[in-house]
C-alpha cells in the first residue's frame, strides 16, 4: 500500500473527547470519513456523482463537506464506514471556500487538524469515489498554498497527486500521523471529470477557520482590507509576480496600513504572493484583530507595513 499506508498501521489518531481510540490498520482513518447522501427536491441524483464525502471534526458530531456536494439539498443522510446510514442537519455553508457543515446526533471518531502540509510529504486521500464507497489512495503533497486554480473565490489549496475522482469531494487528505491535512475539493482537468494527478484539498488551516465560524451559526463575511487587486504582471507583460493594488477603500485596513494604488504586494506573512488570490488567502487565514506583515513594492523599492484583519460580520 506504500509508505504512508504502512505507517497508518501503527498510528493512533488524536480524537475528540468521548470518541474511541483507533489503531492497528490503515482503515483507522476511514472511520473519521463518511459518505454524504444529499437529497434534492424534484430531481434525481447526479449520475456521475450521486454521493459525496465528509470528514468528522471537533466533538465528533460535526461533519465538514464540500458545499457543492450539497447544492440545494433539503435533506442529507450520511453513511459511516461500517455502513450505518444516519440523518444529518445542514448547519451552514460558505460558497467562497466551498465548505459546508453538517451536524449529527451520535459522535463519531474525529480527525485532528494538521498544523502544516510539507512539500513532498506522503499523504492519502480518502473519499467515496463515484459513490462506490470509501476508498484510500496515496501519493505526495505536490504543492502548497495554491490560490490560482480558479475554482473558489478563496483558495488555499494543498495539491496532491493521490488519485481523487468525483464523489470524493468533501473527503479527507491525511498525513502519516493520521491528521487532517485538507478537505478534498477539486480535480484539475480539461476534458474529462476524472483524476489526472492534479487534485486540490482545502488546507486544514482554512477548514479550521471556516469550521470555527460555522459551528457557532455565524454567517461568514470575508474582508480583504478594502483593497481592489489584480494579478501582476498581466498576460504578455514582464515583471515581478504579486497582487497589484488598483483601489484602496478609505478607512479600510489597507488604507490604515498605508497601501496605495499602484503598490505591488509580494509577500503576506510567510506567504509569497503570486497574485490577488494569494493575498486573499492570507487575509482569510487571519482571525479578527490579528496582524500580518506585508511586503510591497513601490517605485522599484521593497517596503514593509502591517495590516490588521477587519474581522467578520
Amino acid at each position: 500500500m506504500g509508505r504512508l499506508a504502512g505507517l497508518l498501521i501503527a498510528v493512533v489518531l488524536v480524537l475528540a473527547p468521548g470518541s474511541v481510540a483507533l489503531s492497528d490498520e490503515p482503515a483507522t482513518a476511514m472511520r473519521s470519513v463518511v459518505s454524504v447522501l444529499p437529497q434534492w427536491p424534484g430531481r434525481p441524483p447526479n449520475a456521475d456523482e450521486p454521493e459525496g464525502s465528509g470528514v468528522v471534526v471537533g466533538d465528533g458530531r460535526h461533519v465538514i463537506t464540500a458545499n457543492h456536494v450539497l447544492g440545494a439539498a433539503e435533506r442529507v443522510l450520511v453513511r459511516t464506514s461500517v455502513g450505518e446510514v444516519i440523518a444529518a442537519r445542514i448547519a451552514g455553508g460558505d460558497k467562497a471556500t466551498d465548505l459546508a457543515l453538517l451536524e449529527i446526533d451520535e459522535a463519531l471518531p474525529a480527525f485532528a487538524f494538521a498544523r502544516s502540509a510539507d512539500l513532498g510529504a506522503p499523504v492519502c486521500a480518502i473519499g467515496n469515489a463515484f459513490g462506490l464507497g470509501l476508498s484510500l489512495t496515496c501519493g505526495t503533497v505536490s504543492a502548497v498554498q495554491r490560490s490560482n486554480a480558479g475554482f473558489n473565490a478563496i483558495e488555499d489549496f494543498v495539491q496532491t497527486d493521490a488519485a481523487v475522482n468525483p464523489g470524493a469531494s468533501g473527503g479527507a487528505l491525511v498525513n502519516e500521523k493520521g491528521e487532517l491535512v485538507g478537505v478534498l475539493s477539486a480535480i484539475f482537468t480539461k476534458r474529462s471529470d476524472a483524476n489526472i494527478g492534479i487534485n486540490f484539498a482545502v488546507s486544514a488551516a482554512l477548514v479550521e477557520r471556516v469550521y470555527g465560524a460555522l459551528k457557532t451559526g455565524r454567517r461568514i463575511v470575508w474582508r480583504f482590507g478594502g483593497l481592489g487587486l489584480r494579478n501582476a504582471p498581466a498576460r504578455g507583460e514582464t515583471g515581478r509576480q504579486g497582487a497589484l493594488v488598483v483601489s484602496v477603500k478609505a478607512g479600510g485596513a489597507g488604507a490604515r496600513a498605508g497601501l496605495q494604488a499602484g503598490d505591488l504586494i509580494v509577500r503576506a506573512g510567510l506567504r509569497q504572493v503570486r497574485g490577488a488570490g494569494g493575498f486573499r488567502a492570507a487575509m482569510a487565514l487571519l482571525r479578527p484583530g490579528e496582524r500580518m506583515e506585508i511586503v510591497f513594492r513601490r517605485n522599484a523599492k521593497d517596503m514593509t507595513t502591517e495590516v490588521i484583519n477587519d474581522g467578520e460580520g
